[in-house]
């Protein structure tokens, strides 16, 4: 029997970051630009001036109708209902047992629309997660394969949106929006949508167009970006970034193995729900002794990396989910799930790097957060 594989999908852009020089990886089912010049150098302007990032390769679906609420409310994790139409939320599609199937973002357009967008690797997983719960008067459809998302991220990036010819009548204005709200607008007379949301732990904006329109997009806000340092920046950057900033990532840090409380997202939860995928495995499951993810922050240059042992003593009490020598920061920082025991503020313990020992202290998350 011959094996079959699927070729990664291409981002509309991918030609584009072709022209400019890009290394690609093949991430959640995407091939997709990992860095343009230097992982360090993209990282570093994204902190000091700005980055675009091309994230096309995430899920986006709509659901609206006089149920899309009452919908949202049971198939998601948290209380969208409450929501105020312009605002964003984080939240969580859990599996029957209570883990976590994917993390999302939920916009809500208006009383009877709402946006969800995902990762790009659980698409499908999400897309069958609201299928097994019934809609009522609701209505989903997955819009991924028609629109395209980039982010400028950075100190800068308002600057450079409000600079950027071709944008035209965001409402509220850039300046009015706040963190995690969402605001419509026009690009070259073609629907905009910008949600003030990222992945960076910096300012920023992400920005979904019709495909067709996302090449006219980037070079126009590339040029209005240029006079403020804004640098095509890739996966790799995006990794340290998020990675300093204490976000987690889908495989690593999260999974269906990992119930919210253990990734420190009990807050998520809106467990006084009647009703919501995965609230009677919540409430069955033992997680006493379970791990739970905490910061480490090393000394030196060698980091500890995914997959990784945690050690205390010659006891293993854990493994890293993400790990990197921070670009921000100049020392080694890490997520890790660990032994309760073990994750206490200001504990130190060891990282089995390669055979070496290397001692790390329990920190708390974000390693890095932006000034005000």
């Amino acid at each position: 029997m011959t094996e079959t594989t699927t070729e990664p999908r291409r981002s509309p852009l991918h030609e584009l970051h072709e022209r400019l020089g890009a290394s690609f990886t093949d991430f959640g089912g995407w091939l997709m630009p990992v860095r343009y010049t230097s992982d360090l150098a993209e990282h570093h302007a994204v902190r000091g001036s700005a980055g675009l990032f091309d994230i096309s390769h995430m899920a986006e679906f709509r659901i609206e109708g006089a149920g899309a609420a009452d919908f949202l409310d049971r198939a998601l994790a948290g209380r969208l209902s409450t929501m105020k139409v312009g605002k964003a939320k984080y939240s969580l599609v859990l599996a029957d047992d209570g883990g976590i199937v994917d993390d999302v973002i939920v916009y809500r357009i208006t009383e009877d629309e709402f946006l969800v967008i995902s990762n790009a690797g659980n698409r499908a997983e999400v897309a069958a997660a609201f299928a097994a719960v019934e809609a009522g008067d609701a209505r989903i459809e997955d819009i991924t394969d028609r629109m395209s998302l980039i982010a400028v991220q950075g100190p800068a990036a308002r600057g450079i949106l409000e600079a950027t010819a071709g944008i035209e009548d965001v409402d509220p204005a850039f300046a009015d929006m706040t963190y995690y709200s969402w605001a419509l607008g026009s690009f070259q007379g073609r629907s905009l949508f910008v949600a003030r949301t990222g992945y960076t732990g910096e300012d920023g904006f992400e920005l979904m167009v019709p495909n067709e329109t996302a090449e006219g997009l980037w070079h126009a806000v590339s040029e209005a970006g240029a006079a403020h340092g804004l640098v095509p920046a890739g996966l790799a950057a995006r990794d340290t970034l998020r990675l300093e900033a204490g976000m987690p990532l889908y495989s690593h840090e999260l999974s269906r193995d990992i119930a919210p409380a253990q990734a420190g997202l009990g807050r998520v939860v809106a467990l006084d729900k009647e009703e919501f995928v995965g609230k009677d495995g919540l409430a069955t499951r033992d997680l006493d002794g379970a791990s739970v993810l905490v910061g480490l922050a090393a000394e030196g240059r060698r980091a500890g990396r995914a997959g990784y042992a945690v050690l205390s003593g010659d006891e293993t009490v854990g493994e890293i989910t993400s790990g990197a020598l921070s670009p921000t920061l100049g020392h080694p920082v890490a997520m890790a799930l660990v032994h309760p025991s073990a994750s206490a503020e200001g504990t130190v313990l060891t990282i089995d790097v390669r055979g070496t020992r290397i001692p790390a202290t329990v920190t708390a998350l974000p390693f890095y957060r932006r000034q005000k």
